[in-house]
């Protein structure tokens, strides 16, 4: 299960598709909106998406998949207007083991932030605002 949401990520739902009986390890990563950044209070954020950023979402973990040897996986990514706390991300890679499970999590998490065309529009308390591409 991979995808761009609108609406509010689910833990429970994100760590019940990376479910597998042969997974002795699901390793489950949340984002969420913090309130700095760089020293700046933040006060909100807004994601935007390319239009091609669900299928490159895919990619990604595809590649994560074929790249280690984990028996699950399952990543969603919001877009719209978010506040602070609320959850950015959320990725559950499940594997017989934890530290493959910790690895290919990482892995998947840093390439989702390196090549998904996924913008962040941070808003700072100063009035301020600034976009950030990898979001």
């Amino acid at each position: 299960m991979t995808g761009l949401r609108s609406e509010p990520l689910s833990v429970d739902e994100i760590r019940a598709a990376a479910a597998d009986p042969a997974a002795g390890a699901v390793v489950v990563f949340t984002g969420a909106v913090r309130d700095h950044d760089h020293g700046r209070g933040v006060t909100a954020l807004s994601y935007s998406a390319h239009p091609s950023a669900a299928a490159e979402l895919y990619r990604v973990a595809e590649k994560i998949a074929a790249s280690h040897p984990i028996v699950s996986l399952a990543v969603a990514h919001r877009t719209g207007d978010l506040k602070i706390g609320d959850l950015a991300v959320v990725a559950a890679v499940g594997a017989a083991h934890r530290d493959v499970a910790f690895a290919a999590c990482q892995a998947l998490i840093d390439e989702l932030k390196a090549t998904v065309p996924i913008w962040k529009h941070q808003f700072f308390a100063d009035g301020t605002a600034e976009w950030v591409e990898g979001a």
